[in-house]
């Protein structure tokens, strides 16, 4: 058993409250964020700031270009990201997203002896992507403990989420307490090069209703 652990961290307001809770239960936090081809990229550089800022031990940036395949509006630049609220499963679900990623991190928590991999999906106040679902989650905890040598050799790897039912405006609580500046983060899915966030994307709505519902001043930089 080792007290490391390896964070999912986007650069986003959810992924930065989820390195903050990891470094206060006490582990040595391994950050691992995922250049993918985003349309959204400046979210790497607040990655770099909110790593820092909470004091991982270490950040890891891997490129990975998932627009090779498109499928999504934050992979292809001739899908445009909506700006109204749709039902179903929106266009700027990534296909596999989330697999891939905790699938690198699967492989990182292997070499750094890790037991633990934080990922902050939501399935609360979320754009209903298939993939921050509980079930999901939980098949892929089974599939890391088939899959690697540490958990055939006894050493379970427990995926954890602790936002996974939380409000946004509840997360936003808890991370204000815990120290997260989140002027640093960046959620919008077509933010600037500055990093400035557009305010109509989905993303950015649901951002902004749980500042409002969790009565805290919304630090986000607009364009």
């Amino acid at each position: 058993m080792t007290n490391n652990a390896v964070i999912l961290l986007s650069g986003g307001l959810d992924s930065a409250t989820c390195l903050a809770i990891a470094k206060a239960a006490g582990y040595t936090c391994y950050c691992l964020s995922v250049d993918y081809g985003q349309r959204h990229c400046t979210e790497l550089g607040a990655a770099v700031k909110v790593a820092a800022s909470l004091g991982a031990a270490e950040h890891k940036i891997i490129k990975l270009d998932l627009s090779a395949i498109g499928g999504s509006a934050l992979t292809d630049d001739t899908i445009e990201v909506p700006e109204t609220m749709a039902e179903g499963i929106p266009v700027t679900y990534v296909p596999a997203r989330n697999t891939i990623m905790l699938s690198i991190a699967l492989g990182w928590a292997e070499v750094l002896g890790a037991d633990h991999i934080f990922a902050g999906v939501n399935a609360v106040d979320y754009s209903g992507y298939p993939d921050c679902r509980p079930e999901f989650i939980a098949a892929f905890e089974q599939l890391a403990n088939l899959a690697t040598k540490a958990a055939v050799e006894g050493r379970a790897i427990k995926i954890e989420t602790p936002l996974i039912q939380l409000s946004k405006a509840d997360i936003i609580r808890l991370g204000t307490k815990l120290g997260v500046d989140y002027s640093q983060t960046v959620s919008c899915y077509q933010a600037d090069k500055q990093g400035q966030a557009c305010a109509r994307c989905d993303s950015c709505k649901i951002r902004q209703q749980g500042f409002a519902d969790a009565g805290t001043p919304d630090p986000t930089a607009y364009q």
